[in-house]
């Protein structure tokens, strides 16, 4: 095997003999040519997640009740900030990183054969049991989702977490079958997530592609709503370039701006009430002016310091008390990309976001390629996790990838190969999902009165001995458009609100009442909304 650099292994193209010269924007983003770029979508929260101390309240009280006559999203939906991660080209999920078990759950052991074929060793398969301790030294639970303990995923998200943060946080995997190489698979659920309720006080939907889904997946086609189409931001620029207040703002202090804005509003709003526009919408017109200068002066208040929005400038996310290091900020685009995600859909400028990563393609390559790859999405993840936690505010994290990968049983023994199975090919069968939720009150309840109930809705479906995914096992598991389903019935579920999903989704496909109880695995964490 060629030896290459961590550097190479990490950001190098993949190049593969059995597959076409890349053509299309999909190809080059699943294997690596291309970055993946950010995604946020749309508004959510701002006001009920923002900190206390960081609440912006210079607004006359005149003006500040003008505000949602003129339609002005300061509290957004209060619903859940929502982030997933869309790694393209078929990534690893099942066995090597999330633990996906038999009927019984995580932890109801599949075959060494199968273990194999998702990438393991038969001396680091999770049923072998440490006889000095009668338990595997192979299973961490510390985030209540069941990992092996020398994921990828999970070292990452290690790095950039707290031991607080993973004792709030718990989590359920879903074996799900998807097609290999293709941007057709409808993964995506940005646009159901907003129907449930996410939004932001800023914007509705934002991606990292300039597509329809705004990621690398698409969206299911019965759930696309082209009026919240994604902005594209992939860069905290993008972010900060999303407001503009004007150049009064820079000439004067934010609070003197502010009051000018404030003021030009009562005089224009004095001569309003002088004018006859002669024409039958003459209210109309004038609350348009009105709300226009409301709005202007609002922009001023909210937005007038830069630090409100620039990931760069938050201490939280950057420096020596940032979940980043300056280094690593400023020699990363993926950290800078996850930055200006989180910062948007966290503090609730944004309802919810997508974040892409490519080079995901990476059979092939050995598996040094594939473990430093997913260790940056584990650190990507945790990041996100761990600004949750900083906030102080609840978060759901969904990942994702078009297909998978299965093991040829060759040991990669190099430092970063860590001594597991090669990746050999395409295996949309060993595919699966997996989500996690961070409650700042408390690590979410899995629902069932027993430790076996729990278990079975902490995974949601299950695989055959060897390794592939029980396509009988639930509605999610042979179906994209259905998995999407099953996440947004697992979002509104953490509201209370999974009792609305057929009104709001009236042609879905998981069932009746009771299948739809089985695909749930978490208690709600709030009533309805934020605060609520």
């Amino acid at each position: 095997m060629k030896k290459l650099t961590k550097e190479q292994l990490l950001n190098a193209p993949l190049l593969h003999n059995s597959h076409k010269r890349p053509t299309t924007r999909r190809d080059f983003i699943s294997q690596g040519f291309m970055a993946g770029t950010a995604s946020v979508m749309g508004p959510s929260i701002l006001g009920l997640f923002a900190n206390p101390q960081k609440a912006h309240a210079t607004l006359s009280p005149d003006i500040e009740a003008l505000k949602s006559a003129c339609g002005i999203a300061v509290q957004g939906a209060g619903k859940i900030p929502f982030i997933c991660f869309d790694l393209a080209g078929g990534a690893n999920v099942a066995g090597s990183n999330v633990l996906i078990g038999g009927r019984g759950g995580q932890l109801d052991f599949i075959s060494s054969a199968g273990y194999s074929r998702q990438g393991l060793p038969g001396d680091m398969i999770p049923s072998v049991m440490n006889p000095q301790t009668g338990l595997s030294d192979f299973i961490n639970s510390d985030y209540g989702l069941s990992f092996h303990t020398d994921s990828a995923f999970l070292r990452g998200i290690q790095d950039k977490t707290t031991a607080t943060t993973a004792a709030n946080t718990n989590g359920a995997v879903i074996p799900a079958r998807s097609d290999n190489d293709t941007g057709n698979n409808p993964h995506n659920p940005m646009y159901g997530i907003n129907r449930a309720g996410a939004d932001g006080s800023l914007l509705t939907l934002i991606g990292s592609r300039n597509s329809d889904s705004g990621g690398n997946s698409m969206s299911p086609n019965n759930m696309i709503d082209l009026s919240v189409r994604p902005t594209k931001v992939d860069r905290p620029s993008d972010v900060t370039g999303l407001v503009d207040v004007g150049d009064l703002v820079g000439l004067l202090s934010q609070d003197d701006a502010v009051s000018v804005m404030e003021s030009i509003y009562r005089i224009s709003d004095n001569k309003m009430d002088q004018v006859n526009t002669n024409v039958s919408s003459d209210a109309v017109i004038k609350e348009m002016v009105r709300c226009g200068y409301v709005k202007s002066a609002d922009l001023a208040d909210r937005f007038g310091d830069p630090s409100t929005l620039d990931p760069a400038l938050d201490p939280d996310i950057v420096g020596p008390t940032g979940i980043f290091t300056q280094a690593e900020f400023d020699s990363d685009s993926e950290f800078r990309k996850t930055a200006s995600v989180m910062k948007m859909v966290i503090n609730g400028f944004s309802g919810a976001g997508t974040i892409t990563m490519g080079g995901y393609d990476y059979h092939g390559q050995g598996r040094s390629t594939g473990e430093v790859r997913d260790f940056r999405a584990g650190r990507c993840m945790g990041a996100c996790l761990e600004y949750a936690a900083k906030v102080g505010v609840p978060l759901m994290m969904y990942v994702f990838s078009d297909g998978s990968v299965s093991a040829n049983g060759v040991v990669d023994d190099s430092v970063e190969g860590r001594g597991k199975f090669m990746w050999q090919s395409d295996n949309s069968s060993t595919a699966g999902s997996f989500f996690m939720v961070y409650n700042p009150d408390g690590r979410a309840n899995l629902i069932g009165a027993t430790p076996e109930e729990q278990a079975i809705h902490q995974q949601i479906g299950y695989m055959r001995s060897d390794g592939s995914t029980e396509t009988a096992s639930s509605p999610a598991a042979n179906n994209p458009n259905l998995l999407v389903e099953t996440i947004i019935l697992n979002y509104m579920a953490l509201h209370g609100e999974q009792n609305n999903f057929a009104n709001l989704f009236p042609n879905h496909g998981l069932g009746n009442s009771a299948l739809i109880d089985s695909m749930t695995a978490f208690e709600p964490i709030v009533n309805g909304t934020i605060g609520s």
